[in-house]
Parts: structure tokens; C-alpha cells; sequence
């Protein structure tokens, strides 16, 4: 019997097999930061990896930029950051604690539809809100901006004041026009980033969910404003059925999800234009790619007073964590001209571009994943307890080694043979070796790291030179000669979906 997931277990698991650890852990840690283990940064780089090759490399319509982490301040002054970009803190008056507002309205089961300082003080009275800690009183909310600031050279003067970006996005808007001068395009067209942001949050929690440093990947997709519905790309996601809860029916009160394609979203005005339901469209695809189950996601519409100062129409794309509820894992985002318009208000220079013979200012269709969001809905997707044990059945896409190589029993001939089998395997996959332990206790451990085949080297094999492969979800196994083998690994893994039955 299948157990509930919870996030203690999750977490406790990442630290355990080194997927994950607190940063500075020997200190005590640091809340909101997490440094990535062995199994970690492998499985960030493959997720990455295959990001990159699903949104920029395969297509012709995206490229890519490497932003600094540090730039202009006046960036963050033209994008509204300096301005927009907070949330409200309260205050314990009895203990001095700080908390995010509307995260202990949230924690007392108070849904937070507008965020403003007024209602979340009426909101805090109304349900008698009180510090978690101590219990005192809560002071009057107060916006608290996000953006961790540091110093550009010798800190003499506010003019060496700079931030570390909170979002990579700016990035893209800054470099807009020499990335379409040197890269020879044409609109529509697509700019992608990938790279660290920071944001000092009031309250990180939940494990990756809410951290001071984690990382975007984003597109910054450009389109003449007047040809928002001109997508010829759109036919590729029309027939996608999705779970939409539309921003009517949130503030009717109604949490149920209409099942509705992108194609009738798009034609009853749910979706503002095609551009915006391509890109969600996409976006799904792409999870569903690395094995996430689309049953576990819904696309909710922003209401007006969550909706970003910049966005048009917002839709965030949220999972259903077995320990958290509904929360979001991407957004896509209509920014109209937002960025361009007042980059080139604040830098005095021309944004413009051609296209069909006039000068356009583009508009811009996001979408913006957090890696760590990904990953944890990822692992919480993929982690199973059977008969007690966990089993991570982690896509093969983005599985943080694809192969395991054994000795079935740990004797020189035997061993010999595993591990010319097991160098053989590593020059095109990520393999692990382990020749310690019963078999059976070998396999549960590749098991539980999420490792799609197991190769185990028999009395057999020392007769024919075959190998026993097998399968981590249904633990089938089948033969295989060594001559073989790579090509068979191949296919397999190319394959997947043929494997995935679990067995229970």
C-alpha cells in the first residue's frame, strides 16, 4: 500500500542520500539556502540540460544570452523593482519576530485574495492572527522590498549601491537589441536565460520551495503586438486539454478547474491571445517531457490584485504537492511592452524594431520556471513508498545516473567482468558500480536514487558474455549480450514510456 508523501519525508530523504544539504550545515545553516549534494547536481544539470535543448537548441525562433548577476541600478529603477517588488512584514511585538503576512494568514487557513497593506490588517484583526511563536500581538503590516542590496566598489557614496537581480528576465530586455542585430532575426522570436537570482525572503520555507537563492529559466518571447494571434506554431498545443481555473470563477469562490483545450481557452477569450496559450502549451509539454503527470496540474489565472505591475494577463502553473496543496512551479506571463517601453524611458535609446516595414515595440510573452520548484514537484511526483521502501522512478530524461553495473556476487571473475561492463556503460552514461551487499539490497539502493536499469553480471554471462538488465519500476529483467548492450540501453531509455507500469 502506497503512503502519503510528506514534506519532513521528502526532505529528510534529499539530506539522506545527497541530493540536497542546508547550506553551512556544520554552522547551524542558513534558512533559505541549500547547497546541491552528488545526486543533486547531477539531476540539475540533466533537468537543465534538457531545458535548454527543449526550448533554445532544437528550435530556430530562441536563442540564448548568460546575463551578470549584478548590473546598472537603474535597471531595477525602470523595471519597477525598487518600487513594486515586496511583500508585507508584520512584527511581534512581544518577541521581535519578523513573518510574512500573508503566509500566517495563509498557516490560519485565511485565503488571501488582495494583497494590500489595508485588507491584510482587517484580515489579521477579523481572525484574531497572533505571533506563532509567542502568541503577541502583530504589528500593522509594512511592505518589505525583496532585493538583497550590495556595493560596487568602496563604499563611500549611494552611488556604489547595486542589487543582486531577482530576476534574470531584465537581463533579456537589456541586451534586446544587440541580441537581434547580431543574431540576424526576425519577429516573432525568442530570448532564453539561465542563471541565479536572489530575493531576501521574509519567511523561506517548505524546503526548495521558498529560498533566498535559487534559479530562472526564462524566455522572453518578442511578437509584433499588432500579430498576438498570429501563431502559426499554435496548431502543435490546440488540442492540449488542460485544467484552467479562470480569475471569474476564483472570485466566485469556485476552486474547480474547467477541462477545456487550449484551442476553445483561446476562442472564448480565456486566454488573451495565442501567443500566451502556445507558450502555456509548451510549457506543459516540456513537463510532461521530464515526467511530470499533467493530472497533477492546473493553469490558474491571476485575479487583478495578485497580477504583477507589469502583466496584461498572468497564468501561473501550479502542482498539486501532497504536502503543500496547489502551488506554482512556473508562470507564463503576458508583459505587453511593459519592459522595453520603460528601459527605453529610463536609457534614452531606441528599443524599436523592424518588422513588416514599420518600426514596432514588441510585446512579450514569458514563461519563467524555477529550477527548484521543478525539481521538487519532480521528486515528489516520482517518490513512492513500496512495501515500505522508497522508489524514486525519476524519468530516465532527468534521472541523476541512468545505470547501475553489480557483480551478483563479489568474486574476482565476477567483479572483473562488472567492471569492464561498468566502464564500458560510463563512457555514455552516468553508471554507478557497487559490489557490497546481497543483490537484492543493491537494487533496492539504485532503486531508491531513481536509477532506471539495473545491469547485473551472472554465472551466465562468464559462458556467453550476457548480461541481466533490469527494470526499476517493474522490475523486469531481461538478456542482453554485451556486444549490445549500448545500443539496447539506448533504445530503452529513448523508450521509456513502454517500461513505466509500475509494479506494486
Amino acid at each position: 500500500m502506497l503512503q502519503a508523501l510528506t514534506l519532513e519525508d521528502l526532505t529528510s530523504f534529499c539530506i539522506r542520500r545527497g541530493f540536497f544539504f542546508p547550506s553551512g550545515r556544520i554552522y547551524g545553516g542558513l534558512r533559505g539556502f541549500f547547497d546541491y549534494g552528488p545526486l543533486g547536481a547531477e539531476l540539475r544539470r540533466e533537468i537543465l540540460d534538457d531545458w535548454w535543448y527543449y526550448f533554445v537548441r532544437r528550435r530556430e525562433d530562441v536563442v540564448g544570452i548568460h546575463g551578470c548577476i549584478i548590473t546598472h541600478p537603474r535597471t531595477w529603477e525602470a523595471s519597477g523593482h525598487l518600487e513594486s517588488f515586496f511583500d508585507y512584514l508584520v512584527t511581534c511585538s512581544r518577541c521581535g519576530r519578523d513573518f510574512r503576512a500573508d503566509h500566517l494568514l495563509e498557516d490560519a487557513g485565511v485565503k488571501v485574495v488582495e494583497l494590500t497593506a489595508e485588507e491584510i490588517s482587517r484580515l489579521i484583526r477579523e481572525k484574531g492572527v497572533r505571533c506563532p511563536e509567542c502568541g503577541g500581538e502583530l504589528s500593522e503590516p509594512v511592505p518589505f522590498n525583496l532585493m538583497f542590496t550590495t556595493y560596487v566598489g568602496p563604499k563611500r557614496t549611494r552611488a556604489s549601491e547595486a542589487y543582486l537581480r531577482p530576476e534574470t528576465a531584465q537581463l533579456i530586455f537589456l541586451n534586446f537589441k544587440d541580441v537581434y542585430y547580431a543574431s540576424r532575426l526576425k519577429l516573432p522570436f525568442g530570448i532564453a536565460q539561465v542563471g541565479k537570482v536572489f530575493r531576501n525572503e521574509i519567511s523561506p520555507r517548505n524546503f526548495l520551495f521558498r529560498l533566498r537563492e535559487f534559479e530562472q529559466m526564462e524566455i522572453e518571447y518578442f511578437v509584433n503586438p499588432r500579430k498576438m494571434d498570429d501563431c502559426p506554431l499554435f496548431k502543435d498545443v490546440a488540442d492540449m486539454e488542460v485544467q484552467l481555473l479562470t480569475a471569474e470563477r476564483q472570485e466566485k469562490g469556485l476552486e474547480e478547474p474547467l477541462r477545456i483545450t487550449l484551442e476553445e481557452a483561446w476562442e472564448e477569450g480565456l486566454i488573451s491571445c495565442k501567443w500566451h496559450a502556445y507558450w502555456i502549451g509548451e510549457s506543459l509539454r516540456w513537463l510532461e517531457r521530464i515526467g511530470i503527470s499533467l493530472e497533477r496540474i492546473r493553469v490558474r489565472e491571476h485575479v487583478k490584485t495578485e497580477l504583477a505591475h507589469y502583466a496584461i494577463q498572468t497564468f501561473d502553473i501550479e502542482y498539486n504537492f501532497p504536502f503543500m496543496g496547489w502551488k506554482e512551479i512556473e508562470g507564463v506571463s503576458n508583459r505587453g511592452d511593459y519592459d522595453l517601453r520603460r528601459h527605453q524611458q529610463y536609457s534614452g535609446k531606441d528599443l524599436a524594431v523592424e518588422d513588416d516595414g514599420e518600426k514596432v515595440l514588441p510585446h512579450v510573452i514569458e514563461p519563467s520556471f524555477g529550477l527548484e520548484r521543478i525539481i521538487l514537484a519532480a521528486l515528489a511526483d516520482a517518490y513512492t513508498l513500496i512495501k515500505g521502501r522508497p522508489v524514486l522512478s525519476l524519468h530516465p530524461r532527468i534521472a541523476p545516473v541512468k545505470v547501475a553495473v553489480f557483480p551478483i556476487v563479489n568474486k574476482p571473475d565476477f567483479t572483473r567482468k562488472a567492471r569492464e561492463v561498468y566502464h564500458m556503460v560510463k563512457e555514455h552514461y552516468t553508471a554507478i558500480y557497487d559490489e557490497k551487499g546481497t543483490i537484492g539490497k543493491r537494487y533496492f539502493k539504485a532503486d531508491e536514487i531513481g536509477v532506471p536499469l539495473a545491469i547485473t553480471i551472472d554465472g551466465k554471462t562468464l559462458e556467453d558474455d550476457t548480461v541481466t538488465v533490469r527494470f526499476r519500476d517493474t522490475r523486469e529483467q531481461i538478456r542482453v549480450h554485451t556486444s549490445q548492450l549500448i545500443q539496447k540501453i539506448r533504445e530503452i531509455l529513448e523508450n521509456w514510456h513502454h517500461h513505466t507500469t509500475r509494479k506494486t
